[in-house]
């Protein structure tokens, strides 16, 4: 006869393989992603030698190269995850201040912008910012303790 811990057990460690199944998906799509978003950089540099306007060119790489790294640090969240069996929070928060830079590099040239849109965007680049230093300040901390 089976107890009811060891059916909650059975369901616990069912759903611990569904998630572990889901997070190593996304992280072959993450790979791919990133495998093809580095080879967009890659194309957006040939097309920067023949381009006329080298400002838009330039920006169109650091768009393409941003991009490229912020799929990087999602996947490092997910590998991370199989590694630790935690979630990290450090590499989204760096995920996220690269996209905000990525957003400040296209205003006035991609976009059209408002002064509060650059305000909002300097100010989630800096709370971001504060953000990592303080949970990377905490995980050494809990690190040597």
């Amino acid at each position: 006869m089976v107890h009811l811990k060891d059916r909650v057990d059975i369901v616990i460690s069912a759903l611990s393989g569904v998630t572990k199944g889901i997070y190593l998906l996304i992280a072959i799509s993450l790979t791919l992603l990133a495998i093809i978003s580095f080879y967009d950089v890659t194309l957006q540099m040939a097309t920067l030698i023949h381009t006329r306007d080298m400002t838009q060119g330039i920006l169109q790489v650091l768009h393409a190269l941003l991009l490229t790294i912020i799929i990087v640090e999602i996947l490092e969240t997910v590998t991370a995850y199989f590694k630790t069996s935690r979630l990290q929070v450090t590499p989204i928060l760096v995920a996220g201040i690269t996209a905000m830079v990525r957003r400040m590099l296209t205003f006035g040239i991609v976009e059209h912008f408002d002064p509060v849109d650059i305000g909002m965007t300097l100010a989630a680049i800096l709370v971001l910012t504060v953000a990592t230093i303080y949970i990377s300040r905490q995980e050494r901390t809990d690190y040597y303790y």
